[in-house]
């Protein structure tokens, strides 16, 4: 579990509450169900509008990513794959084959069946990249739909403040229920700023990084089925791999707030 993704979400919305307490507030005063329904309801309205189903239920499947984010499995990956490569070398290609069969990653066992079935590794590499520009293009619109909901909640946040305050106008001829009545209408605004800035956008921020994490994974498996095909020197494959495993991904540091789709350079 990231433990860094609760701590951040507890101390954003917990300086929220803690203000409110100490200016002499009531958490209580924070709690409107009819603030709740129109940021909520309005939100995934405008993002339902937008955005494939396909897209929203991938999006909502990811969004667990940001609390239990894909296991980082490329150090073993290195060993795994040069491994093949000295079985390839020692005993043919085909003894890959189960190898291959075994493989639970659909996309690893893509691979070690085009090394199998003899593709040559120029043919292999543009298959799999391919397959990769694909895969990414799909996972990135998850966090570009959480980043859509960051840009659409403050607004839908507004659009409650003022239908509140239209509510209190109409209730002029009692002033004791205005105080109340205008303090309750900019709940909304404040629900709609702090999903966004405290919610939404961090996640689509933390899903994107997280994909371009997972891209570089098939990219280091797309060298080494590469490295297999052409019959590597294993030692010299070896530390090709790592070099690969443990370079600074500088795509996420770079654009980590970026829309566009990039593929991380070696």
């Amino acid at each position: 579990m990231d433990f860094l993704s609760l701590v951040g979400l507890i101390l954003g919305f917990g300086s929220i509450a803690a203000t409110m307490l100490i200016d002499g507030g009531s958490l209580g005063a924070l709690v409107q169900l009819s603030a709740m329904i129109i940021v909520g309801g309005g939100t995934v309205g405008a993002v339902l509008v937008q955005t494939p189903l396909a897209v929203f239920l991938r999006g909502c499947k990811m969004a667990v990513w940001v609390f239990f984010p894909p296991p980082d499995d490329r150090r073993d990956l290195v060993k795994n794959i040069v491994e093949w490569l000295r079985i390839a070398r020692r005993e043919f290609i085909l003894s890959l084959d189960p190898v291959a069969e075994e493989q639970s990653d659909p996309f690893l066992r893509q691979g070690l069946r085009l090394v199998v079935d003899g593709i040559e590794a120029a043919q292999i590499r543009t298959l799999l990249e391919s397959a990769i520009a694909t895969q990414e293009h799909e996972e990135m619109l998850a966090g570009e739909m959480f980043e859509a909901m960051g840009g659409y909640s403050p607004t839908v946040g507004i659009l409650g403040a003022v239908m509140g305050l239209i509510t209190v106008m109409s209730h002029l001829e009692d002033p004791s229920k205005l105080g109340p009545g205008i303090a309750t209408a900019f709940v909304a605004t404040v629900y709609g700023v702090a999903a966004a800035n405290l919610l939404f956008l961090p996640i689509g921020s933390k899903l994107k990084v997280l994909v371009r994490q997972r891209m570089r994974r098939l990219e280091m498996i797309t060298e080494g089925m590469v490295g297999i095909a052409i019959m590597e020197q294993p030692m010299q494959f070896e530390m090709r791999l790592r070099s690969l495993l443990d370079a600074p991904d500088k795509e996420a540091a770079d654009h980590s707030g970026d829309d566009a789709v990039t593929r991380a350079a070696e």
